[in-house]
């Protein structure tokens, strides 16, 4: 069986792991997401998610294993006191290579959601873009909030769908440049404090195709290099 995720941190309180893409988080018809797997893996009786990644999306995510510590991650991720950082590829050129994206989000007739220009329950998320090759740019995402779909509606409203992203981006209009099968949005970075411990985790995308990213992530720091403007 190909491999389908593999664990970052296994400790007394929660697992992170990356998730590899195209791995659903929910088991659908008798196929298992990432929650029974490794539940399964781990020989775990419970494991409680406290957030989710779409399937098309790889990276990290933090499954605790009881439900006190959900809750005290539940209240982290009210409190926005989890730090959360992703990286996306697209073909396209902002109108900024920096900038805040937020709005009210809507579910359309398809299943896709749309932003709004309305705030009263605000999808939030900041951005910086950098140019990889000719064709090419990598974005930094950081968001605030966590609405389904978020970061990619996120970035289709900049003009930068993610490629691999069939929902946002019609495969027929994405750039031969990359695989089209791979979703290019991975959950890279989480930090946060838990019972007056500090956490960092990293995990660096599967993206062996892209050697420019290898090249750029091997000089990039989001902290040194991303001025986070305060919301």
């Amino acid at each position: 069986m190909t491999p389908q995720f593999s664990i970052i941190d296994d400790n007394d309180l929660f697992v992170v792991v990356n998730k590899f893409h195209h791995v659903d988080f929910h088991t659908i018809d008798d196929v298992l997401g990432i929650v029974q797997l490794v539940k399964q893996h781990l020989n775990l009786s419970q494991l409680f998610p406290v957030h989710r990644l779409d399937k098309m999306t790889s990276g990290l995510i933090i499954m605790a294993k009881t439900k006190v510590v959900a809750a005290q991650f539940g209240q982290l991720f009210s409190d926005r006191q989890i730090s959360k950082y992703y990286l996306a590829l697209s073909d396209k050129k902002p109108k900024k290579k920096q900038g805040l994206i937020k709005g009210d989000m809507k579910k359309g007739r398809n299943g896709s959601y749309l932003l709004l220009k309305s705030n009263d329950n605000p999808a939030i998320t900041q951005f910086f873009s950098y140019s990889l090759q000719p064709g090419l740019r990598v974005y930094v995402l950081k968001p605030h909030s966590g609405k389904t779909h978020q970061l990619r509606v996120a970035m289709k409203s900049i003009g930068a769908p993610i490629l691999g992203d069939t929902r946002y981006y019609p495969t027929s209009h994405q750039a031969s440049i990359i695989a089209n099968n791979i979703g290019r949005l991975h959950a890279w970075q989480l930090s946060f404090c838990l019972l007056g411990h500090d956490y960092h985790y990293q995990v660096t995308p599967d993206w062996q195709d892209i050697s420019a990213l290898t090249n750029w992530l091997d000089v990039f720091d989001v902290t040194n290099d991303c001025t986070w403007p305060v919301l």
